[in-house]
């Protein structure tokens, strides 16, 4: 058995990954924590782990204690991560980051998107960026992989297959993204609270979203990226609007790439919704063609929690330890 520490267990993501991992047939956690609640039992946060993790307590996010683990995954705030990380690097240990420290190539520029002075930056250059679509044979090799946000899972699995394939306009792509209120984190906030966000839309991070540049340098488009909070608890929907240079019949030919891939789904001019994602980790990706403008207009949607987050990281877990990569992974959506 794998064995698996969690960092910054307590939140959202946290959970997912002790949700998860309690079905998975080759790993389990061994080391849960959190500075805020070490001591506290898990059920006292979150009653549904109680049948599988019983009496099972937070621990203190001990540097020492995590590093016995053979994978650690990282649920901590960007900024606060990357030195954690990299002790534990140091130690041996494997590591999965879900946080924004390690997932640039461009380092300086990380460092400007997030207004930061990066501590490790010798890491930073050898991290694996964890899309597994792209990147599979390096995070099998990886000691340190940084998991993608979710505004960029769902965006750069539906615009790189257009620039790499050099059938859009690089210059003119827009993503119009909204997302479940669970992306904002299990933090108390009164913009995210139940009066707040019920039966209202907004947009949110205006020309100014950090998920922005992570976009850019990952599909290779410049972007034009405008999210939005919608009143639900999870998934991702976002509508991606490209000028085409291209037949589109060459558009649709370029998401073929994913033909075999486990947990990305090119569903044709039948859009996806976010209840065909949410519950699952997979990405469905839907397109049409509207003559009159000459543009693609792609809808891609996944479960930011799961795809987007801690389903993503668990997928890369199983590459990195050459197990099967759909292992202990849902591949089926809730719907309901």
């Amino acid at each position: 058995m794998i064995k698996a520490g969690i960092i910054g267990a307590n939140g959202y993501t946290g959970f997912e990954l002790m949700r998860l991992l309690a079905a998975h047939p080759e790993a389990e956690v061994t080391f849960a924590a959190s500075r805020s609640l070490a001591g506290h039992k898990v059920r006292e946060t979150y009653p549904t782990l109680a049948g599988y993790y019983g009496d099972t307590e937070y621990s203190e996010p001990d540097i020492a204690e995590a590093a016995k683990c053979d994978v650690v995954f990282a649920c901590l705030p960007h900024g606060q991560s990357a030195e954690i990380c990299g002790r534990l690097v140091d130690a041996g240990t494997r590591v999965i980051d879900l946080s924004a420290d390690f997932r640039y190539d461009d380092t300086d520029l990380y460092e400007k998107t997030y207004g930061l002075t990066h501590p490790r930056r010798d890491l930073a250059a050898q991290a694996v960026y964890g899309l597994p679509e792209y990147n599979r044979a390096a995070i099998a090799k990886a000691r340190l992989v940084a998991n993608p946000g979710c505004f960029v899972t769902a965006s750069v699995l539906a615009i790189k297959p257009l620039a790499d394939a050099g059938v859009i306009n690089k210059r003119t792509v827009i993503v119009d993204a909204k997302s479940g209120v669970s992306g904002a984190g299990r933090k108390a906030d009164v913009a995210y609270n139940a009066n707040e966000v019920e039966g209202n839309f907004k947009a949110y991070g205006v020309t100014t979203h950090r998920h922005t540049t992570e976009i850019e340098e990952k599909c290779g488009a410049v972007v034009t990226f405008t999210p939005h909070l919608l009143p639900i608890k999870r998934g991702i929907l976002a509508t991606i609007y490209c000028d085409l240079t291209a037949d589109p019949k060459k558009a649709v030919e370029a998401y073929a790439r994913y033909s075999g891939e486990p947990f990305v789904h090119f569903t044709g001019t039948d859009l996806p919704e976010i209840k065909s994602a949410a519950g699952s980790n997979c990405c469905y990706i839907g397109a049409k063609y509207e003559a009159k403008t000459g543009r693609l207009i792609v809808v891609s949607c996944i479960d930011n929690l799961i795809k987007g987050a801690s389903g993503q990281a668990v997928q890369n877990m199983n590459v990195m330890f050459s197990l099967p990569e759909t292992a202990g992974l849902p591949l089926i959506g809730n719907h309901l």
